[in-house]
């Protein structure tokens, strides 16, 4: 479904800012045609003016394209913004998912472990990359003024008070 209302959205986009770039033409034409009149002198110095005969059809052509142009544009962009909001809502959505779950696995190894969480334990419970287990344990030991111990082999354990 969302591939479809991308493709609509495109669709209605292109269409409309084709017609709309093709009315801008037609009055481009019309103000260049009238500019470029010459005016002939007749044998007695005086002016003659001839009627121009293409200028009411210049005139329906881009009001016709505009009339397609418009509301295609219209469209497009309403389709475009709200497809742009649906997803900022679904990965606002996904990352509280991503949150709670985290948070959940955190609070249930600080019961198991009476406060103690290592880094290698937390990343392979959560199943993050150690990077990113380090980084959240790191923001969680600011967040609730954890103690840190460093073993022999230099891994890093945080002590939680519970």
């Amino acid at each position: 479904m969302k591939t479809a209302e991308k493709l609509a959205a495109g669709w209605l986009l292109t269409f409309g800012f084709m017609f709309v770039m093709l009315s801008a033409a037609e009055v481009f034409n019309k103000t260049t045609m009238e500019k470029s009149i010459t005016l002939p002198l007749s044998w007695d110095g005086s002016i003659e003016f001839a009627a121009p005969t293409d200028t009411p059809v210049i005139d329906n052509n881009a009001v016709e394209h505009l009339i397609f142009g418009v509301p295609s544009l219209t469209l497009g962009t309403w389709l475009t913004l709200g497809l742009y909001r649906q997803s900022r809502q679904e990965k606002k959505a996904l990352n509280q998912q991503v949150s709670d779950r985290l948070q959940s696995i955190f609070y249930g190894m600080l019961q198991e472990n009476h406060g103690r969480v290592t880094v290698l334990g937390f990343a392979m419970k959560s199943q993050l990359p150690a990077a990113h287990a380090r980084q959240y344990l790191d923001e969680k030991a600011k967040e609730f003024n954890a103690n840190f111990k460093v073993n022999e082999e230099g891994a890093v354990s945080y002590h939680f008070d519970v």
